[in-house]
């Protein structure tokens, strides 16, 4: 297997990710799931997900589709497309999966996850955050990551129109 298709292996449809997902389960891997749209990946991102990867085993993204990016970024958005966002995410080391949802908010990928860690950024409340009653319930633990102060892809594109 050459590196692209090693990359291309980490992108996971929601059945393939249902098989894989039961196979580390089985191993007893600690899975951490977190989630964003990721248009123009910045070293914030990538501190951040390094971070999200330390609390666990198993480190699986939920990408945002350009259809679910477009509803909450607006028409301008993405800038970068779901096929490239979602391989430059499973490009990373640390990453082990990553799978597109088109909702606006990954709830129901985080019901079929089940995770042992849910991740998100610390600009949130734990309780806030979208599947924190399914990661409870199920004696799982939400966690939040500081942001790396000035990197963010709002702060990168203002940078580029002004």
């Amino acid at each position: 297997m050459n590196n692209l298709e090693r990359v291309q292996a980490k992108i996971f449809d929601r059945e393939k990710l249902e098989n894989q997902l039961a196979i580390w389960r089985f191993q007893s891997k600690k899975i951490v799931f977190t989630n964003g749209c990721f248009d123009l990946l910045h070293l914030g991102h990538i501190d951040y997900l390094s971070k999200a990867k330390d609390l666990g085993d198993i480190l699986i993204i939920g990408v945002n589709t350009d259809d679910s990016v477009r509803r909450l970024k607006g028409e301008s958005r993405p800038i970068t497309d779901e096929n490239s966002r979602s391989s430059i995410i499973a490009s990373l080391q640390f990453v082990n999966a990553v799978v597109l949802f088109d909702e606006d908010t990954p709830y129901e990928l985080i019901k079929q996850v089940q995770p042992d860690v849910l991740v998100k950024g610390s600009d949130y409340k734990p309780e806030d955050i979208v599947g924190f009653d399914i990661v409870k319930a199920k004696g799982g633990e939400i966690v939040t990551i500081d942001y790396l102060e000035g990197y963010s892809t709002s702060g990168i594109i203002n940078k580029l129109t002004v």
